[in-house]
């Protein structure tokens, strides 16, 4: 009987932080969806191919805020199963400090490299006007679009999972509305894109501050909890690095990709390419935001030293993103008309070429949700160095497929190259991750924060 209390006890923590944070992170991941579905209406073809050249760069604000805000979770999870409340009250003030130095630092790096990265994927004429157009807005407001996106996280670790969310719907449909507005009435294409952003994510940030300066929130902002700690912030980026480099993974990923549909094919291949992303993106959301539901009672559970509790959430974590992933890709497969419709008005040629891809870019998808939670996993019961291997080894064994299959394929090649080598990774991360849950004394053994 105890034993079947503590497992309904388990899947009932469980879902109390992953229902949140799948729903955080599809509001969330509306803010790029609903761009594509307004750029894809109003300006077609070359907007869609646009918005995919500038994304890899954009990647590097979105992986950063995640980085703060996973790396900053997890310690402030573990302190608090520690029971050392005013050590996890620093690691917040100290997340804020790592946001502001990175935003500035991002809007420098956006500012002066922004164009020659464009340039790098392909992009001339139009769609490199739109792209660079987009890029501009977010250079300027860099650390606005970081802490926005590492607060979710520090809200949910503040024990304030449906706060977060609710901030997260308010963002997407202001985006929306602005999109409208903006792209739609107003005309002002992809720069309207990114001001719609910025200011949804603008509000998002002013109302996350306002609760922690609050009298509701668990730990609160102290200004003697804001002192720099070099030691916290360190720890901080090392915890959340593994999150920043899936980003920049993704951001490379789409990069090159963007550079082979131009070699091997056109400015179409690279818009069906866009659209398949935004697909793909969809599970990737839904994927993180259960692996981001699992971190804080699994950092929890590893601050109390309950390597069993960790195991059945893992593993309850594992089954609900298999179905979720199988479930979206027989959806695509039998109403893809429908769906690429979404993003598409009349184009056929875009239209055979997006189903295309989703055939042979998606059907091992699943396994991507996996990898995810094996570095999530790692990371919350602070291995934050296996996390970034298996984050790195993500990226890097993507690249001689990559060079190969487009080689003996053609476009196919290009099309296949990332659910081949994900099959390959998953079976690497999975067999690592199994043997960490089931080896006890490396489980027990607690890493100090």
């Amino acid at each position: 009987m105890e034993a079947i209390q503590q497992v309904t006890s388990i899947r009932r923590t469980f879902y109390r932080f992953t229902i949140p944070a799948v729903m955080a992170m599809l509001v969330n991941g509306l803010y790029q969806i609903v761009d594509g579905i307004f750029v894809g209406h109003y300006l077609g073809q070359d907007g869609l191919t646009a918005m995919n050249m500038a994304w890899p760069i954009i990647s590097l604000l979105l992986g950063t805020g995640l980085m703060i805000g996973m790396g900053a979770g997890s310690l402030i999870s573990t302190y608090r199963g520690r029971q050392e409340t005013g050590q996890a009250r620093a690691s917040l003030g100290n997340a804020l400090i790592v946001i502001a130095f990175t935003g500035l630092a991002s809007s420098a790096f956006l500012l002066q490299f922004g164009r020659p990265l464009l340039a790098l994927q392909g992009a001339a004429g139009q769609t490199a006007e739109y792209a660079t157009s987009y890029l501009r807005i977010f250079a300027v407001f860099s650390m606005i679009s970081i802490a926005a996106s590492a607060m979710p996280f520090l809200l949910r670790n503040d024990d304030s999972p449906k706060f977060a969310t609710a901030l997260m719907v308010l963002g997407a449909v202001l985006n929306t509305v602005l999109d409208y507005v903006m792209i739609g009435k107003l005309g002002w294409g992809l720069a309207g894109a990114a001001i719609a952003t910025v200011t949804a994510q603008g509000v998002v940030l002013l109302l996350g501050l306002s609760y922690f300066l609050s009298r509701f929130s668990t730990l609160g902002i102290r200004s003697s909890a804001c002192l720099p700690d070099l030691k916290k912030m360190a720890d901080i980026l090392a915890l959340g690095s593994s999150s920043l480099v899936m980003y920049l993974y993704t951001g490379v990923m789409v990069a090159l990709h963007n550079r082979l549909f131009m070699e091997y094919g056109s400015a179409t291949h690279v818009a069906a390419y866009a659209i398949v992303g935004y697909l793909m993106t969809l599970y990737y959301l839904l994927a993180e935001g259960i692996s981001e539901g699992m971190q804080p009672p699994v950092s929890y559970f590893h601050g109390e030293q309950a390597a069993d509790k960790i195991r059945q959430t893992v593993w309850l974590a594992c089954k609900v993103t298999c179905v979720v992933g199988i479930s979206w890709i027989a959806l695509l497969n039998f109403l893809p008309d429908t769906i690429i419709g979404w993003f598409n008005q009349g184009n056929a040629a875009l239209l055979s070429e997006a189903t295309n891809g989703i055939r042979l870019h998606l059907f091992s998808l699943f396994l991507d949700g996996l990898i995810v939670i094996s570095s999530v996993y790692f990371m919350s019961v602070g291995r934050g160095g296996m996390a970034l291997v298996i984050s790195l080894a993500n990226m890097l064994i993507q690249l001689p497929f990559l060079w190969l299959l487009p080689k003996w394929l053609g476009l196919a090649g290009v099309w296949l190259a990332m659910p081949l080598s994900n099959i390959v990774l998953a079976v690497l991360a999975l067999t690592a991750m199994w043997r960490a849950l089931h080896q006890p004394s490396t489980q027990l053994k607690f890493v100090n924060a």
